[in-house]
């Protein structure tokens, strides 16, 4: 798969589990298949890293890096390991401005192809649901401190 057709395929691939990723409740495996491909890629010479850029909207008002890769014609973030801060420079704040090729693959494609290439994947993260049990309003009517609203008082 080292053809300048296929890389541009994992690329596209990528981009579409990322944008996909961004807005699933549950994006852990999604982000785990990405991460996988990233690496893989990065192993093989086919993408590199560029260098370190702030994160635009901090978790915690903690300032914080990712990595910038290039495959192709696209650039992703991922998260930085250790020697990292000591090889890559620093680029400060994310370009706006910049953004990838608009390209369409549907979420299946993108994830079978990312599949296959990274090579099986046992259970990449354990999808658990936990379950709240939730009150009836039923319930809460029998209550004696029932109120339907604040002025009903009591």
């Amino acid at each position: 798969m080292k053809n300048k057709h296929s890389i541009r395929q994992l690329a596209i691939a990528i981009y579409t589990v990322n944008r996909h990723a961004k807005t699933a409740p549950d994006n852990r495996q999604l982000y785990a298949l990405k991460k996988m491909a990233i690496d893989k890629l990065l192993s093989s010479g086919t993408a590199e890293k560029i260098g370190l850029h702030f994160v635009d909207n901090p978790k915690f008002s903690k300032q914080h890096s990712t990595v910038l890769v290039r495959c192709d014609e696209f650039l992703f973030h991922t998260i930085p390991e250790k020697e990292d801060f000591n090889t890559l420079p620093h680029l400060g704040q994310q370009d706006p401005t910049s953004r990838n090729p608009q390209e369409r693959m549907s979420l299946k494609t993108a994830r079978e192809l990312l599949s296959k290439y990274v090579g099986p994947i046992h259970q990449v993260v354990p999808v658990k649901k936990q379950t709240v049990p939730k009150k009836s309003i039923h319930s809460i009517q029998g209550t004696q401190n029932f109120r339907s609203s604040y002025l009903d008082g009591k």
